[in-house]
């Protein structure tokens, strides 16, 4: 442009964070948590890696944005927990949590990178401490009640990760090999083998009902 200075590139519109996240997320969907780049993710939001480091300094931060936006549909306030009391309102949250992660099969693998610190996560975790504390149980147990719940959820879910379509033949192979144990060797085995194998959705209320459950003996001790 002859006369003046070159006028500048507009350069690419700006990408609302919120579809960032979405964005994001569908690619640990539809691709696994090692799939999720900020190349990858700017590819897939026909944007540049520039874009993206407006909101986010690093992957990790990123990370944490995914991972909140599933705390967020643990939508229950105080007051709703503390009218449930304790055991049911940590039965609930963790049933929440499991079933989110259970939306995002892939997205577990995130959790296990960082811890959760997004304003959803620390909400969650807040709400649940004070239902702990309100409750009569020390803030030690408090603590240690939420972690190890949320560990336990995490856990469960990492299990579910990759069962799909296939579950129902695994689980009839794993019957018939358990059906099909010698007695003589593995006794115990075969007086239970009909029960085998255990549904994970069973195994994770059965266990989380036994974690609340000795959580209360915790307190009733103090």
């Amino acid at each position: 442009m002859s006369g003046g200075a070159a006028r500048r590139s507009p350069g690419r519109p700006p990408v609302p964070l919120d579809r960032i996240v979405a964005t994001a997320l569908q690619i640990v969907d539809e691709e696994g948590a090692d799939a999720l780049s900020m190349r990858a993710l700017a590819q897939r939001l026909g944007s540049g890696t520039a874009t993206l480091y407006r909101h986010f300094d690093s992957r990790a931060a990123l990370v944490t944005h995914v991972v909140d936006r599933m705390f967020g549909s643990v939508d229950l306030t105080s007051e709703e927990l503390a009218a449930m009391g304790w055991q049911q309102a940590l039965r609930k949250v963790a049933h929440l949590m499991f079933d989110a992660l259970g939306r995002h099969r892939n997205a577990a693998r995130l959790m296990v990178e960082q811890s959760p610190i997004g304003p959803n996560a620390m909400l969650v975790r807040e709400r649940c401490v004070a239902v702990l504390l309100d409750s009569g149980f020390a803030p030690g147990v408090a603590a240690h009640g939420y972690a190890t719940l949320a560990r336990y959820v995490l856990g469960f879910a990492i299990q579910v990760h990759g069962h799909g379509s296939a579950e129902g033949s695994d689980d009839a192979q794993l019957s018939a090999l358990f059906k099909s144990m010698d007695r003589a060797r593995f006794p115990a085995t075969a007086t239970v083998a009909g029960s085998l194998p255990l549904p994970l959705d069973e195994e994770f209320a059965f266990g989380l009902d036994l974690l609340l459950r000795g959580l209360g003996d915790l307190r009733d001790e103090g």
